[in-house]
């Protein structure tokens, strides 16, 4: 049973830095379910994100997976309402308080300088993600021809995806 508190007491700490999701938050994750209490190892916790993301459903299904692989069942429930049910409760107690200050300047400030936040550490997750895998320098070449394409013309990403997938497909990333 300590081990379905001590997923509890991590993720519902790690509830309160999620900005931008359970996505943003996968270096902490990381951190935390890998390399503080050894719970997975690089490779579980990868294939664990896949999983999470092939699967329809929510982000935060990652942190049900890994509470799963943890302690089962209990592990999976404890993780989950951990992950979801801190932040959603102080938001519904502040969100009337919130709303009280709308147009101030310092609430515009906030709302504006959260978004590069999560931003950055989706792409920290990503990151994190990347090097686990153990890309080549041919999936890095792969990555940044995507950004720049992506970033320089109007193609449709899912067009970038089905290119990137017939590369892995024959085995060249």
């Amino acid at each position: 049973m300590s081990l379905v508190v001590d997923l509890f007491r991590e993720f519902a700490l790690l509830s309160f830095v999620a900005f931008g999701g359970a996505t943003a938050l996968l270096p902490e994750m990381h951190r935390v379910v890998v390399e503080n209490h050894q719970w997975l190892d690089d490779t579980t916790f990868t294939h664990l994100y896949a999983i999470a993301q092939a699967a329809p459903g929510p982000n935060v299904l990652v942190v049900t997976l890994i509470g799963w692989h943890v302690a089962g069942l209990p592990g999976a429930l404890a993780a989950t309402v951990a992950m979801c049910l801190p932040m959603s409760v102080l938001i519904y107690l502040l969100m009337d308080r919130w709303e009280s200050f709308a147009g101030q300047r310092w609430q515009k400030a906030i709302s504006i300088g959260v978004a590069p936040l999560a931003v950055g550490l989706i792409f920290s997750g990503a990151t994190l993600i990347a090097q686990s895998a153990g890309l080549g320098v041919a999936a890095w070449a792969l990555l940044a021809a995507t950004m720049l394409t992506n970033l320089k013309t109007k193609l449709h990403p899912l067009w970038l995806i089905a290119a990137g997938a017939l590369l892995g497909l024959f085995g060249l990333v």
